[in-house]
């Protein structure tokens, strides 16, 4: 199990060292909101190369992990290309000056690597523990897995052609899963972790996959998810403090009568 997480440690470093060094010759480091979902990948191949696990669920963890990841980092790279350096990091850019550069290694890059090792602990761990095969905790543990990719992937389709459309240009996305959640993608990606966490937790050692999950599960919903970006909203989008008001922030409810 050590090795495990001592060669996910390393490919992460690798990854993010490599990644920062190219944000700086572009001068944009946002592409590090592509590579966030393709590190899972590697850490997930890295885990299955190096662990030696129970077969299937090796497979099962790599598998799922791959689909999520790749999935995530295509779509944000065809959603942010062309449009230049995300806004939270231009103001980094502004704040920093020319120390931009170092200061990103450390609050950016080194950051998010951290959290990438954290958040994946169920996947290296489920990986690494030889304990019985793919059981009734895993199906489980696929559901949940099933349910937050359908409303990350829906959600952010249905995002998507709301954003297309220019007469939604300033109004708020209250249609389809956002009706019920302001963030069934952030939703959605917190139910794929706990989904993997569950997974893995069925292989005893796996179990510390849940504390990746609940890290996931709070940076979503308290630091760089929906605390985030509503502050902006509030301020961009007309309406939104009666969205706020009607719509739940998480988990998916029917939305409250306004009188």
């Amino acid at each position: 199990m050590g090795d495990v997480m001592l060669w996910s440690a390393v490919a992460i470093a690798v990854l993010m060292v490599s990644t920062w060094i190219v944000s700086v010759i572009i001068r944009n480091a946002s592409i590090v909101d592509i590579v966030w979902g393709f590190g899972f990948v590697v850490v997930a191949w890295v885990s299955r190369i190096v662990g030696d696990g129970d077969d299937a669920r090796q497979w099962l963890l790599t598998i799922l992990t791959t689909i999520w990841g790749l999935r995530l980092a295509i779509y944000l790279g065809w959603r942010n290309t062309g449009h230049g350096e995300d806004y939270r990091y231009r103001a980094m850019r502004k704040r920093w000056g020319p120390r931009f550069p170092i200061i990103s290694l450390a609050t950016v890059f080194t950051l998010q690597g951290t959290l990438m090792w954290i958040v994946s602990l169920g996947v290296q761990m489920g990986q690494a523990d030889d304990s019985p095969s793919v059981g009734p905790v895993a199906v489980i543990g696929i559901v949940v897995w099933l349910i937050g990719f359908f409303f990350e992937v829906v959600g952010d389709a249905q995002l998507t052609r709301f954003k297309a459309d220019p007469s939604s240009a300033g109004k708020v996305m209250d249609r389809g899963l956002w009706r019920y959640t302001r963030h069934p993608n952030y939703f959605g990606d917190a139910c794929v972790w706990w989904g993997l966490a569950i997974i893995a937790a069925e292989s005893g050692g796996g179990a510390w996959g849940l504390l990746g999950a609940l890290t996931m599960t709070v940076l979503l919903r308290r630091v760089s998810g929906v605390t985030l970006l509503e502050r902006s909203l509030k301020k961009r989008r007309e309406g939104y403090a009666e969205y706020i008001a009607r719509t739940s922030p998480f988990f998916p409810r029917p939305p409250k009568r306004i009188g």
